[in-house]
């Protein structure tokens, strides 16, 4: 008898911990803030645009940006509301976007894909990028960076 009413005893932490786990992964998912969508803006080092508020998606300092991309700077795409995304990969462990990203550095660029957003930061998993040539973009080198 005693040994029965261990098992039922174990059973229903089991169902409990089961329960609680499942409604924390579903809260999880809830909590996470991602679409899909479509990001316009610039393919560039992350340094100058967070240090120095006069560059922007559209007026930077191109051979500094290339300079420190060059030197393993992470890369993000700027928006022209001053937002920059980072590029993550669709699946888990993480994978390195920046092969994705250096072709287009220094260029306007259209990218689709899910973002997700957390905190203030910002991702896009990238399922199509490509160069907006539209977008008249001042890269002069004489403006400091």
């Amino acid at each position: 008898m005693k040994a029965l009413g261990v098992a039922v005893l174990v059973a229903a932490l089991t169902t409990i911990c089961v329960w609680d786990f499942s409604s924390a992964r579903a809260q999880d998912k809830s909590e996470q803030s991602s679409s899909k969508k479509t990001i316009r803006g610039l393919v560039r080092d992350i340094a100058c645009p967070l240090q120095n508020k006069e560059s922007t998606s559209r007026r930077f300092n191109l051979e500094c940006a290339k300079m420190c991309a060059a030197k393993g700077s992470p890369l993000a795409i700027l928006t022209d509301d001053g937002t920059l995304y980072f590029a993550i990969a669709a699946g888990m462990p993480d994978t390195d976007q920046r092969p994705r990203l250096l072709p287009f550095l220094g260029k306007y660029v259209s990218v689709s894909g899910d973002v997700f957003e957390r905190a203030g930061t910002h991702a896009i998993i990238i399922s199509e990028i490509k160069e907006d040539k539209s977008v008249h973009l001042d890269t002069g080198s004489s403006q400091p960076e």
